[in-house]
């Protein structure tokens, strides 16, 4: 009984000790980060070689400063966008849905002066799905798919991740397919 009695006061003390030592070392890192008042990026010189940082941050009342190239939300300027669909087609987890529709005559030109003869019916890029490697923004022949600096776009409802960049009404889509379709009929055959 007297053994016992040594075993678990000798594991009271060593518990206290334990906890006053991990205290010492919270209490260090605590006061090096009360004494520092701005966060520190990553592009900082000496960022990782650094003795004491961040742990945390008041999100969202502080933040990291974010790299001016990384890869975050997509944005799609459709007024440049010639639907050519090779960002579709490039997507390697097919988050992009293009429904493309022809026009018999040309419809305008983008800021670069590349002619446009394709409306974009639908432009839906899912970001829930998107896997954020960027291919889709590198075959764009105009540029008019980029990655903005947005990186925070958490929702409680996934269906807000699907975001829409085409302009069309469904009455503008119906009367551009037949448009299209009048002029196929009209097209003549070939012998």
């Amino acid at each position: 009984m007297r053994q016992r009695l040594q075993d678990y006061c000798s594991a009271i003390v060593h518990t206290i000790q334990s906890l006053g030592s991990s205290l010492r070392v919270t209490g260090r890192y605590l006061f090096r980060k009360v004494q520092r008042s701005s966060p520190v990026g990553i592009e900082t010189a000496g960022y990782f070689t650094a003795a004491q940082g961040d742990i945390t941050l008041a999100y969202p009342h502080q933040a990291f400063p974010i790299p001016a190239r990384g890869r975050y939300k997509l944005h799609n300027a459709i007024e440049d966008c010639i639907v050519c669909d090779r960002c579709a087609q490039i997507c390697p987890v097919d988050c992009i849905d293009i429904v493309p529709i022809r026009s018999p005559v040309p419809i305008g030109k983008t800021s670069q002066g590349v002619p446009k003869q394709i409306y974009a019916a639908k432009f839906t890029i899912d970001m829930a799905q998107c896997c954020f490697c960027g291919l889709c923004t590198t075959v764009c022949p105009t540029d008019c798919l980029t990655m903005t600096a947005a990186y925070d776009f958490s929702t409680f409802d996934l269906i807000e991740h699907c975001v829409n960049f085409s302009t069309m009404t469904p009455e503008q889509i119906d009367e551009k397919t037949e448009i299209w379709a009048a002029h196929v009929a009209a097209a003549p055959t070939p012998p």
